[in-house]
């Protein structure tokens, strides 16, 4: 059973030969990897791109490409640019036990000042330099693995990121006009960019927004169905009027409790990342298993980067045992792998996906 085969019965709700396993890598972790491998160093996009060698040297199971405002993260290694969207990020560096990494924050929004919103203009969805390298990931990968298009920070993250947080969320209470005009920005992009994907033989697409903190929602569950739940509804009916096969995969970090049954009711087929620390895998799988699949469940908070290789062995065994039986699931970090993460963590990790993630599971 090739890995497309292995991941489309899974997302059935059925199970394939072994669990599907999947993984992401912040580029610092990447080259790390790399070196490990014996892989030319090379710039790794952590929502893909072109280039998968990572990908097939480790076996994984899923092949990401990415089109939208989430390749903003890593579009430059300047100190300080400006992306396509037209806002400015800086490299904030920090250390580990394993060397010196960095990671983005937003230093102007460009859409902070209201004299600005009605002359801005967002990247054109229709650049086929967005797609011309996916011509090639296709060829090369299509037919062995699932192929996953990628178009997260899809509608609330990108518009904070424009906006600004505090004064969107202003809008969003006090001026329902303003907010609806500036969610439309990424929301329009994204929504051509995901169609395109799916024309051109995406076996998946990933959407999704974090709207959730460690202990609950960033925002009310009502300005969620009020703004995000119709944009995100519509993307996922157009999506399925190109391919009624297609996997919608949904991402949200943190606790998003109070909507997890509603993702289903719109076409949400798989949610990730499902922090352990903030939501437990075993209930949401009790209680909307027979709807929703899972992708994640490893915890990246402690687990992965400060736990011993006995302590990640655990949890792997304990997801497989409690979470794979039955299908709907793929078994991965929840976040990008980071540059404190022990190498032999993950591939405790990895290997023990392999060895003990067959069905039927006896662990």
């Amino acid at each position: 059973m090739n890995s497309k085969e292995r991941v489309k019965i899974a997302l059935n709700h059925q199970e394939p030969d072994r669990v599907p396993v999947t993984a992401s890598f912040t580029p610092e972790f990447a080259q790390r990897l790399r070196k490990h491998l014996g892989l030319p160093i090379r710039p790794t996009n952590p929502h893909g791109g072109e280039v998968h060698d990572l990908e097939e040297a480790l076996k994984l199971d899923i092949i990401q490409y990415a089109v939208g405002i989430g390749n903003s993260f890593y579009a430059s290694e300047e100190k300080e640019y400006i992306c396509d969207w037209g806002i400015k990020w800086r490299q904030v560096e920090y250390e580990t036990p394993f060397g010196k990494g960095h990671y983005t924050e937003i230093a102007e929004h460009p859409l902070a000042d209201d004299r600005q919103l009605y002359q801005y203009l967002p990247p054109d969805p229709y650049r086929e330099e967005f797609y011309t390298p996916f011509e090639g990931v296709m060829e090369q990968y299509g037919g062995e693995y699932f192929i996953l298009g990628v178009t997260v920070c899809t509608i609330f993250e990108a518009s904070w990121y424009l906006r600004g947080m505090s004064q969107l969320l202003v809008d969003m209470i006090e001026d329902e006009e303003k907010a609806n005009y500036i969610l439309d920005i990424p929301f329009r992009f994204h929504l051509e960019a995901a169609k395109r994907l799916v024309k051109m033989g995406a076996d998946g697409i990933w959407l999704g927004d974090d709207v959730g903190s460690q202990k609950g929602m960033l925002i009310s569950p009502l300005l969620w169905r009020k703004y995000l739940k119709p944009r995100m509804a519509t993307i996922c009916r157009e999506l399925k009027k190109i391919n009624p096969d297609l996997k919608i995969a949904y991402h949200s970090d943190g606790n998003i409790y109070p909507i997890v049954e509603e993702l289903a009711e719109i076409g949400i087929d798989v949610l990730n990342p499902v922090q352990p620390r903030a939501m437990d895998p075993v209930f949401l799988k009790e209680h909307y298993g027979k709807n929703l699949s899972f992708w994640g469940t490893i915890d990246e908070q402690h687990t992965l980067p400060f736990g011993s290789k006995e302590e990640v062995k655990k949890e792997v065994l304990e997801r497989l045992k409690l979470i794979a039986p039955g299908g709907g699931f793929i078994i991965s970090p929840t976040h990008h792998v980071q540059l404190d993460t022990p190498l032999e963590n993950f591939f405790t990790f990895l290997t023990t996906v392999k060895e003990k993630g067959y069905y039927p599971i006896q662990v």
